[in-house]
């Protein structure tokens, strides 16, 4: 209760001063991007480890955890997860009832799935625009064009509105970094003040009791246990915070210590409460072991230690891929902030070389604001480039000290000259049309045909009702079990009439994530499956459905190579964008045969197709095709 009525003091929205229509015109944007819905499927993470595994608990489903959730040894934490999807999927479940009844609505359909968490999580990134807002407050900044740049990023239109870890991560690190500015804020009013009287009054403000320590700490323990990389994070702004102090006489060595040794044992209670949770959680502690209060070492569920033994072993790594130590610098960085990430990677390689040849009275000033948000960017991107294994998402929290630092590069003040104007208006052109750019891309054109797909397969199986329905995808990113509803296969059901008769429901929905594996190893994978379900039609009369799932740009390897294996592929759906980058189109020749119609296919060498009719092929091929697959006539012969 504590930590809640210091986070809404924090956050308290006294005195808000009035925002540009700009702003809120983006913000509406935000929510709308979210209800149309964003089809674009950026990484598997942002189901996976999360809303999959947290729906199949509170929705009683049957869903996909991974390894990360596997008890034996998890390296995910489960609290975080819950409090962030647990309201809105309870809002499903509670209220569903009622919608069907009262308006006809289902909510356990894969739009209300989909949309009602992320709306969810789309309204609590409004904390990470109050944050900045409210720094800039403090320290007489303009919050106009920050906020403007803030909600046109897609980092804020399309990250901040998923289920990812590090959207979490991004709102924790907000938070941290406004109690910090607020708690450096008020130690700066501290210098000025001569009367002893005064000093004593102030240095008892909340901001400098221990209530504030209870608050810094138990944000960093959240922090740590949604995502261990979170010490990277909150490296910088901890140690501006124990530091501060350090600038008054007052204060020595030893009261450092003791500031260092209170946040610790401040955090020791969160700690201890969120190792309980994730013990109760994946089984290691029972009501058993409450009762006798025996309890061993190998009772604790510490999953931030579980996740550091994970990841420092290269052999675990090597399979979610190793990268270059420079990624983050070269590609990550652009690719997220485009613009405004240019202009800190040259402005920071600029204070590297003055700091190198100690021209020290060119650079910002350390116990500063600046100075913080200089070290909370740079911090976590050199830490997390330490690590072989990095992925863009790693990085979006910093997004908030990148634009207090280099927000108003992108917008001409009264003291610019003409040059440097329409500098400004170019690179923030730049920024707005990049950003739209990549809006389209992650939201709605990347791995975007998945969603539409399970959209229909909800359907399908909904539809056919005791038909065992088998979907193999290739080339795709896996599908999220949780949109389909699945019956839950691990619930005991008690007959009513005999207590002593306890079943499980069987099975009738099977998915095969074949990933990218080549398709020679796919299509026998597709005829042991084909086989056993022909084996029950003829035995047991169950009927059955064998969908594939697999780009376009497949399609004529996939014909070619099911001929081989006596089957036959009928083109069911297709869904319109979708882009794989595991099988990215070939640009077509001159001669290319997939670009005529089947009907028409020709010899090759009499056809002769032009620029713009190979364009037109090139971004038809951007599409998921769905195919029925049936044992051809010569195997059935």
């Amino acid at each position: 209760m504590f930590l809640k009525r210091a986070l809404f003091k924090a956050i308290s929205f006294k005195n808000l001063i009035k925002l540009p229509v700009s702003y809120w015109l983006l913000v509406i944007i935000r929510f709308a991007l979210t209800i149309v819905p964003q089809n674009g499927y950026i990484h598997p993470d942002e189901f996976f480890q999360s809303i999959e595994v947290v729906s199949g608990d509170i929705l009683d489903v049957d869903v996909i955890r991974t390894w990360e959730f596997n008890p034996k040894f998890p390296i995910r934490n489960i609290f975080v997860p819950k409090m962030v999807l647990g309201p809105p999927l309870h809002f499903i479940r509670i209220v569903n009832p009622y919608t069907m009844y009262y308006l006809n609505i289902d909510l356990k359909t894969p739009y209300y799935l989909l949309v009602i968490p992320r709306l969810f999580i789309c309204l609590l990134s409004l904390i990470n625009d109050y944050c900045l807002y409210r720094i800039c407050i403090l320290y007489g900044q303009n919050f106009r064009t920050r906020l403007k740049l803030f909600a046109s990023s897609y980092v804020a239109l399309v990250y901040c509105c998923r289920s990812f870890s590090n959207t979490f991560e991004m709102t924790l690190f907000s938070l941290l970094l406004l109690f910090v500015a607020k708690c450096m804020r008020n130690s700066n009013k501290y210098k000025p003040i001569t009367s002893s009287i005064e000093r004593v009054k102030l240095s008892h403000l909340p901001e400098h009791s221990l209530n504030c320590n209870r608050v810094l700490s138990s944000l960093v323990v959240i922090g740590i246990f949604n995502r261990p990389t979170f010490v990277g994070f909150a490296f910088a702004p901890v140690i501006f915070w124990l530091l501060k102090e350090l600038e008054f006489k007052i204060v020595n060595l030893k009261d450092f210590t003791h500031r260092i040794f209170i946040f610790i044992m401040c955090g020791v209670p969160t700690g201890m409460l969120l190792i309980i949770v994730d013990s109760v959680y994946y089984g290691h502690i029972t009501m058993a072991d409450v009762e006798s209060l025996k309890f061993s070492w190998g009772s604790w569920v510490v999953t931030p230690l579980n996740f550091i033994l994970y990841n420092i072993d290269t052999k675990n790594l090597t399979q979610h891929g190793l990268h270059p130590w420079w990624l983050h610098l070269v590609v990550n960085v652009p690719l997220l902030f485009n613009v405004l990430g240019v202009l800190a990677l040259v402005s920071i390689t600029g204070n590297t070389y003055r700091f190198i040849r100690g021209q020290y009275n060119k650079l910002p000033r350390i116990q500063s604001i600046t100075g913080l948000m200089l070290f909370s960017l740079v911090t976590p991107v050199a830490v997390l480039s330490l690590f072989p294994h990095q992925e863009a998402r790693f990085i979006i929290p910093v997004l908030i000290p990148l634009i207090y630092l280099y927000g108003n590069h992108l917008h001409p003040n009264e003291t610019d000259g003409a040059k440097s104007r329409r500098l400004k208006n170019i690179l923030r052109i730049c920024w707005y049309c990049l950003n739209v750019l990549l809006i389209v891309f992650f939201g709605f054109i990347h791995q975007g045909g998945i969603y539409p797909f399970s959209n229909s397969l909800y359907r399908e199986i909904k539809s056919n009702h005791g038909i065992h329905t088998h979907v193999v995808t290739s080339h795709i990113y896996t599908i999220p079990a949780f949109l389909l509803q699945l019956e839950n296969k691990t619930q005991i059901w008690i007959d009513g009439r005999k207590i002593e008769d306890k079943y499980r429901l069987a099975s009738t929905t099977f998915l095969y994530n074949q990933g990218s594996i080549p398709l020679d190893e796919l299509f026998i994978k597709i005829d042991d499956v084909l086989t056993n379900a022909e084996m029950l039609l003829h035995k047991d009369r169950q009927q059955y459905k064998f969908y594939i799932a697999s780009p376009c740009s497949l399609e004529k390897k996939f014909r070619d190579t099911a001929s081989n294996h006596y089957v036959d592929l009928t083109e069911e759906f297709l869904y319109y964008p979708h882009l794989s980058m595991e099988a990215f189109p070939e640009f077509p020749s001159d001669h290319d045969q997939s670009c005529v119609e089947t009907s028409s296919r020709m010899d090759e060498f009499s056809i002769n197709l032009n620029i713009f009719q190979r364009v037109s092929c090139f971004f038809n091929k951007f599409c998921l095709k769905i195919y029925r697959i049936r044992p051809s006539g010569k195997f059935k012969n």
